[in-house]
């Protein structure tokens, strides 16, 4: 699907609990392309989960827009969400919580079945179709997590730090299935991290917000060969991209500290 996101001079404002405005985002201006795979990261409290769901369509813009620019097939949506919980039905088994998004946009039982097989094949899944999540490991539940989002087949996907609660082995397997099968989808992917490395190894480009109100700092072009491998991680290429960004990043917070002691 040839969809462009367009996100421009988007902003929001929140009010706190005593009604004052608390300003999260501020004028972010990016356009992720067709098949690109885009890292959202900076400090805790930026507003990355905040923009995340404004593209989702599931937090209200307080100011300018997000567009869609491009053809996408017939009864398919604009965005799938794979979420930091596992965020799966305990009382479905793997294919059921697969199949729940095809439901809802009124896919035939037999399509329904036949396409969540596929995609829990796709992840890892071939077998375990009919266990229900307390059965599954948790790098398990998060790829029926994938499975559901990428069945429904949307223009763009959408990942909220979904591999932030497992282990660290778990988490890099993850990562280069993830890669996988962004190899054999080419579906366009927004995720966002709080890992530095994470996004750097995975994504295309990695746009950098800064502390709240989050703006962007700076979209930082990776310029590493794909199929990415678990051996790239040391390349020269992929540290001074890391070095670079984690600058940017210690500079919001130590100008954070600066202030908060002044």
């Amino acid at each position: 699907m040839n969809v462009r996101v367009i996100i421009e001079r988007v902003g929001k404002v929140y009010r706190d609990r005593r009604g004052h405005e608390v300003v999260a985002l501020e004028g972010i201006d990016l356009r992720v392309e067709p098949e690109e795979f885009v890292a959202v990261l900076g400090p805790s409290g930026c507003g990355k989960s905040t923009l995340l769901g404004i593209v989702a369509g599931l937090v209200p813009a307080t100011s300018g827009r997000v567009t869609f620019e491009g053809a996408r097939r017939p009864g398919t949506p604009l965005t799938a969400m794979v979420f930091q919980e596992f965020a799966l039905f305990p009382w479905r088994t793997a294919q059921a919580n697969v199949e729940f998004g095809l439901e809802e946009l009124g896919v035939p039982a037999a399509e329904r079945g036949a396409r969540a097989r596929r995609y829990l094949d796709m992840t890892g899944l071939g077998g375990f179709q009919d266990r229900f999540p307390h059965q599954l490991s948790g790098g398990m539940r998060q790829r029926v997590g994938i499975a559901r989002a990428l069945a429904v087949e949307p223009a763009v996907l959408l990942m909220d730090e979904p591999f932030s609660a497992l282990d660290a082995q778990t988490r890099l397997l993850m990562m280069e299935e993830l890669l996988q099968i962004w190899e054999r989808t080419r579906q366009s992917i927004v995720y966002v991290t709080h890992n530095i490395q994470e996004a750097v190894f995975m994504a295309d480009r990695v746009v950098v917000l800064s502390r709240r109100p989050g703006r962007i700092l700076d979209i930082a072009a990776i310029d590493l060969p794909r199929p990415r491998a678990e051996a790239q991680l040391g390349e020269p290429a992929l540290v001074r991209a890391v070095n670079r960004i984690w600058g940017l990043i210690r500079s919001e917070a130590q100008a954070a500290l600066t202030e908060e002691r002044a």
